[in-house]
């Protein structure tokens, strides 16, 4: 298990009012000049009425036209999805779209992916719920032989790709890393024993977290393959407070002293990567909030917090 620092990305701002490209690009060039590794986007389709969601997921922009439009204005910070939900979309437009996007950034994109869980949104798509588990495996296999060969020609239980073509190639080869999001313990271990990596939500039980990242190595070496290649994304929603809020201080809640310690001990657990996302933040990420006022609070994080001061 890694126990070195781990490296920190942050959430672009893709919900709620401060969803703006003045903003995204503010953020976006704020995180590179001082030392971000990773910028991130998510998706969300649909936000029902009975507005069991939250209000973070009440307004969402597309992560990859997000993404790409900050690609055209950085040079190194990396861009990424946490998550997409896989089955929403063919495995050949998601694998042409992603391409597209390494491709325009320079080789910088991470995918990251889920299958999903609100009936509303697979309703919408037209898809079934039912043995979403098998569908969603084969996607990750169709997806990986879309970037890779060429010709391409899948024949599942699910998906059909009839021998193509399907150019351009990702830029990094053999394909972009590839993170897989999941709680239950088979979601763990398919992205040890399928992807570059697990995405961890910013709802998991921390009480549970070391135990996890376990289960995804161990699906990792149950499949022949390296478990300390793998990326252990976490993500978390800071509040950054002027002073120490005492006892029964939750983690990420508090000041920078103590919110960088709590970065340093999601690597101690084995997390390679801490994603601040402020989107999810009801002091930031919702209709409610002001662009301004948004911006002013993410700032102050992105300065509080940066690899590069």
């Amino acid at each position: 298990m890694s126990s070195t620092a781990p490296r920190v990305g942050f959430g672009l701002p893709v919900a709620g009012r401060w969803a703006t490209p003045v903003t995204m690009l503010e953020v976006a060039t704020r995180a590179e000049s001082l030392g971000y590794d990773s910028l991130w986007a998510f998706q969300r389709t649909l936000w029902p009425v009975d507005g069991r969601l939250g209000p973070s997921h009440r307004s969402v922009l597309d992560p990859v036209v997000a993404l790409a439009l900050v690609a055209g204005h950085t040079s190194r910070i990396r861009l990424g999805t946490a998550t997409v939900c896989a089955p929403f979309t063919a495995p050949a437009l998601l694998a042409k779209t992603t391409a597209s996007l390494d491709v325009v950034s320079g080789g910088r994109l991470t995918v990251g992916v889920g299958m999903g869980w609100l009936p509303e949104e697979y309703a919408t798509a037209g898809v079934p719920m039912q043995r979403r588990g098998a569908r969603f495996e084969e996607y990750l296999h169709c997806l990986v032989a879309l970037w890779t060969q060429d010709p391409v020609e899948f024949a599942g239980e699910f998906y059909t790709v009839p021998c193509s073509h399907v150019g351009p190639a990702p830029v990094q080869r053999p394909h972009p890393p590839l993170l897989v999001g999941g709680t239950a313990e088979p979601a763990l271990r398919r992205a040890g024993r399928l992807a570059q990596g697990w995405v961890a939500s910013s709802s998991h039980d921390p009480h549970r977290l070391a135990a996890d990242i376990r289960t995804v190595r161990a699906g990792a070496h149950e499949a022949g393959r390296d478990p300390d290649a793998l990326t252990v994304l976490v993500r978390v929603v800071p509040e950054l407070l002027a002073r120490d809020p005492g006892s029964g201080r939750r983690p990420f809640r508090g000041t920078r002293e103590q919110l960088l310690a709590d970065v340093a001990a999601l690597g101690e657990q084995g997390a390679t990567d801490v994603l601040l996302d402020l989107n999810l933040s009801a002091e930031v990420g919702t209709l409610d909030v002001p662009e301004d006022v948004a911006l002013e609070r993410a700032v102050a994080v992105l300065e509080a917090l940066a690899p590069r001061p």
